[in-house]
């Protein structure tokens, strides 16, 4: 079933009463979440959306426009009931922020390869090799944002090759880099607004081990394995870890879901 709010398309499926809303990153759709909605769905409802401005849309979606759009489709589609969040990339600082502004929404949490990704902690824990090599990738897209176009979908393109992306490169153009200048240039608003991340609800961290440098520090690990009903599990993969390890994750992920406070 497709619905539609706003202009964004929002496909659903599965049974269950409990609704979880996928959310995916850089450079991806919602085609990310084919075989994860296929793992749940005879548990679960599961939605998702490609991130506005991604494919159609205005050329950046702000914070707070953003915020709004995930609060009209949880109620739309749980209406009066809690919703869970899973999350990847981009995604998870969409989805972070949209659950500190409304926990009365979100029961819990699944998020992926992207912890406290705003907080001196992690600042702290990156030498100066990953922070040129971040700073390198995330300016590149940016700029390749702002030039748009002839040139910069085929930089965008040149960079998901280099990071070893896993979408289509056919699907794959600038508009989908508007997260990057937000973060870089402040555009549509940037995130400056955005809490540092401290979700009161319970969290499933799930990261991929091998990678040049993680997105969230020790001390977000040691926070969420010691919270209650929270936990954290390594995986032996990149970034993409619902597609590399897509049994392991998949097998986590419903354990959890039946062992955690339930909405």
């Amino acid at each position: 079933m497709t619905i539609h709010i706003q202009d964004i398309a929002i496909e659903v499926a599965g049974s269950g009463d409990e609704l979880i809303l996928m959310l995916h990153g850089w450079p991806d759709t919602l085609a990310l979440w084919d075989g994860t909605v296929g793992a749940l769905q005879a548990h679960y409802r599961c939605a998702r959306l490609t991130l506005p401005g991604f494919e159609t849309g205005p050329p950046a979606v702000s914070l707070d426009d953003m915020c709004s759009l995930l609060l009209k489709v949880a109620d739309y589609l749980s209406p009066g009931k809690t919703i869970t969040l899973l999350l990847h990339d981009w995604g998870c600082a969409f989805g972070y922020e949209f659950a500190m502004r409304h926990p009365q929404r979100v029961a819990r949490v699944i998020a992926l390869d992207v912890g406290d990704h705003n907080s001196p902690a992690l600042l702290r824990q990156w030498g100066l090799r990953e922070k040129l090599a971040v700073a390198a990738y995330q300016v590149w897209l940016a700029l390749a944002w702002k030039i748009g176009g002839a040139v910069g979908t085929p930089m965008t393109r040149f960079m998901a090759r280099t990071l070893r992306a896993q979408a289509p490169a056919a699907r794959i153009t600038h508009r989908m880099n508007y997260p990057y200048a937000m973060r870089w240039f402040g555009s549509a608003g940037g995130f400056a607004q955005a809490a540092q991340v401290d979700l009161s609800m319970p969290l499933l961290y799930v990261y991929g081990k091998r990678k040049p440098f993680m997105f969230h520090s020790q001390a977000w690990l040691d926070r969420v394995a010691q919270a209650p009903g929270s936990a954290v599990l390594a995986l032996p993969c990149g970034h993409w870890l619902m597609l590399d390890q897509a049994e392991a994750f998949h097998a986590a992920a419903l354990q959890w879901l039946a062992q955690s406070t339930a909405p």
